[in-house]
């Protein structure tokens, strides 16, 4: 069976980044959370200073900050699914915080920023068996990827589930403050200038609002069969 490129793009808390780590175990590719790279730049540049007070981005701090900021996934264990690590530190739980995914988008409609990221994607999925999430790759990162789904959900069901998340994983959450912040997230996400999301011509898409995850994962793995039967 052939080696392809899966690119899974999408909105926000639309379950693809758990999609795509399923398929991505039991067929024994290669997976990439790029979303989790944006908010592992978001982090950082919280965690040093480089907002200001307004929210707005303290640009060149940042830039001189970029050679700084190494991301990278390691195989959990536990999960049998990678986690995020920012300059050797486990950060999976912070960035998922509500605080993250209010500062996230304007970092990822950086320039410099997403340059960087994009670089490092292309050269993860340089030998195929790769599967990569996030709001570009069909479009961007990976626009000869073999197969290329596009997900969504209505805001309400996706801030459900972000809500469910956080409060299983014992963090605060409120459903008003989530829901806000999953409608601001779609806006600056489809009209950024650069790399704005939006659905790859040859992508097929997926609204999986009533979906399950068991008959999400079942309708992805029909996908991958169909594309590496080809």
């Amino acid at each position: 069976m052939k080696k392809i490129t899966i690119a899974i793009d999408g909105h926000s808390s639309c379950g693809k980044s758990t999609m795509a780590k399923d398929l991505a175990r039991k067929v024994g590719y290669i997976y990439v959370d790029t979303g989790a790279m944006y908010r592992s730049v978001t982090l950082y540049a919280l965690r040093h200073g480089l907002f200001n007070q307004d929210g707005s981005i303290r640009r060149e701090d940042l830039r001189a900050a970029m050679p700084d900021i190494k991301i990278s996934f390691q195989l959990n264990a536990e999960t049998g699914r990678p986690d995020t690590y920012l300059n050797g530190e486990r950060v999976e739980d912070q960035i998922r915080s509500l605080e993250v995914s209010n500062h996230v988008s304007p970092i990822a409609t950086v320039d410099f920023v997403r340059s960087a990221m994009v670089a490092q994607q292309q050269q993860m999925g340089k030998d195929k068996g790769v599967v990569m999430d996030g709001r570009d790759i069909g479009t961007v990162v990976f626009p000869d990827a073999e197969l290329k789904i596009f997900v969504t959900a209505s805001a309400e069901v996706r801030a459900q589930r972000r809500f469910d998340e956080l409060k299983q994983k014992g963090m605060p959450a409120d459903y008003a403050d989530i829901l806000k912040n999953v409608v601001e997230r779609d806006y600056i996400d489809s009209h950024r200038e650069v790399s704005p999301l939006r659905k790859a011509e040859d992508a097929l898409e997926l609204d999986n609002s009533h979906m399950t995850i068991d008959e999400q994962n079942q309708w992805l793995m029909e996908q991958f069969e169909r594309a590496t039967a080809e």
